[in-house]
């Protein structure tokens, strides 16, 4: 029995000169009037606890992206066979290729390929006429609703992605190529039959930074705090034009001006190995066909023989 009807009970056993019909009457109405009021409040509370769900969920925003570091990035150049031998020179971890586009695609592995293939690689492709460059990097996220992603970038004024292969150009038109899990290695890349070095010199980890020149540093940072989240990006304080945007596990996006008459580009990658000792490395990689930058106790610098520029940091 409800309260009210209770309250009506003991209200006619206490007093019996309340049992006719006008008090009756009044009592009843005053119990549906308590009964709509409570029926109103409850509506209001579920209204007021609903609506901003539904609110929140009709907002939901695709970016920022919630990364989860690098992956890969993909190498264009002239020869893919002999830019993969080059590499199997330097890093001592598995070649893989697949046929693609009527040649070969091959795979330098940043570490030994686990059951489910989640592992980062150098992809390396034919330029067939373009630019000797890196085509692209890739970063990992939690989601990667391209379509979501196209309008809020195309809201901000900013490129959509493009192609089918989930490439989303910043302004100066450099490539992000965006997975979730489960990414790593194509399921068609199988292990090279291309003769190749077995013992390399280093033995990689995962990809550590891309390094790219933009045209206008601003927009660049306003585009990549869009694209990754505000509060992750610091200067170089050893090149204070430059900016590093710092991403999970450890990876990293630098952003720096061209220099005067230069085109926007991937300026270098870096890939971060087992920990080393320079003064043997160094002339190792020389005589692999390197052309050493910079030497450190735990960082090399040097072109490969295409003249792209490879950062190899201790780890």
């Amino acid at each position: 029995m409800s309260s009210t009807r209770l309250d009506l009970f003991s209200a006619l056993v206490n007093d019996p000169s309340l049992a006719q019909g006008s008090t009756v009457k009044a009592l009843c109405e005053a119990s549906s009037v308590r009964r709509r009021t409570l029926l109103r409040a409850l509506c209001a509370s579920a209204c007021a606890t609903i609506l901003p769900l539904a609110r929140a969920h009709s907002e939901a925003r695709a970016l920022p992206l919630k990364n989860l570091g690098l992956e890969h990035l993909d190498l264009v150049v002239p020869d893919p066979a002999e830019s993969a031998r080059f590499y199997k020179r330097v890093f001592s971890s598995p070649l893989h290729e697949q046929d693609f586009r009527g040649g070969k695609r091959y795979f330098v592995l940043l570490g030994d390929l686990p059951p489910d293939r989640q592992v980062g690689y150098i992809a390396i492709g034919a330029a067939n006429g373009r630019p000797i460059t890196v085509g692209h990097y890739c970063a990992l996220a939690e989601s990667a609703d391209l379509e979501l992603i196209a309008k809020e970038l195309a809201a901000a004024g900013y490129p959509q992605p493009s192609g089918g292969f989930g490439l989303i150009p910043d302004p100066d038109g450099l490539e992000l190529q965006l997975f979730k899990l489960p990414a790593g290695l194509v399921t068609a890349a199988v292990p090279s039959s291309l003769e190749v070095t077995r013992d390399g010199i280093l033995a990689p980890l995962r990809l550590e930074h891309v390094l790219l020149a933009v045209s206008d540093i601003d927009r660049a940072k306003r585009y990549y705090r869009f694209m990754y989240g505000e509060g992750i990006d610091a200067p170089d304080r050893a090149a204070p034009e430059r900016v590093w945007f710092k991403l999970a596990r450890n990876t990293r996006i630098g952003l720096e001006p061209v220099g005067q008459g230069g085109m926007p580009r991937f300026v270098r990658f870096g890939v971060r190995v087992a920990p080393f000792d320079s003064a043997r490395v160094a002339p190792l990689l020389q005589a692999a066909g390197a052309e050493l930058l910079s030497v450190t106790s735990s960082l090399i610098r040097f072109r490969d023989n295409y003249g792209i520029t490879v950062e190899v940091v201790a780890g």
